[in-house]
């Protein structure tokens, strides 16, 4: 009974030890094929902290000295952190994407969030992606070497980009900008999973 318990408790959240072990079992390592060590371990964590403050994968210093990890930021660190065959935003956006997809067919959603319906002008881009007008002419530049030039047009004598040159040049330059709009969705989801009663950052009095 002890056992079983334990192992659903794992399935929710894990101590650093138990982490260290899971990635020993399945052959992580770092970038430079070394066995991960609670140092390595504690400079991913506070990555993924400083990067997903909002996510709330680590628990508090309550009762106890240890910190504990929800299972999803376990998957964060295994997918994302240490992965070596992509880039770190990369991962990080495949991840956030996978988790919406994850969450939304649990939860009989379907997806329906449309973040970009506007055209935006030189102007309105370098606000929406907090931007100098300079880079955000070679974000455009690079859009129409990429076969797109039909998503730049000009209205009375302003260069105007359609909603869907303002997603491609979201996902595909200032990606960091589409990594925070997936978080955001990710955690409305979240809040809709916890108020169908699935556990998340409740970590039963265990920190």
């Amino acid at each position: 009974m002890w056992r079983s318990s334990e192992q659903a408790l794992d399935s929710i959240f894990l101590s650093y030890n138990k982490i260290l072990k899971r990635f020993q079992l399945l052959g992580v390592t770092t970038k430079y094929g070394k066995e991960i060590t609670h140092e390595d371990l504690r400079k991913a964590i506070e990555v993924m902290l400083k990067k997903h403050p909002t996510c709330r994968w680590r628990s508090e210093k309550v009762k106890s000295r240890k910190y504990f990890i929800l299972d999803e930021g376990y998957a964060w660190l295994l997918q994302v952190y240490f992965n070596k065959e992509k880039s770190l935003i990369d991962a990080d956006v495949d991840f956030f994407e996978d988790r919406i997809i994850q969450y939304e067919e649990l939860l009989g959603l379907e997806h329906d969030e449309n973040w970009w319906n506007e055209d935006m002008d030189i102007k309105q881009l370098c606000k929406y992606f907090n931007r100098e007008e300079i880079t955000i002419r070679k974000a455009i530049n690079k859009m129409c070497d990429s076969g797109l030039g039909e998503y730049k047009s000009y209205i009375d004598g302003k260069v105007v980009i359609s909603c869907k040159g303002v997603e491609w040049i979201c996902k595909n330059v200032f990606k960091q900008k589409y990594l925070e709009l997936l978080e955001k969705y990710k955690m409305k989801l979240t809040e809709l999973y916890i108020k169908a009663g699935y556990p998340y950052d409740h970590f039963f009095h265990r920190n």
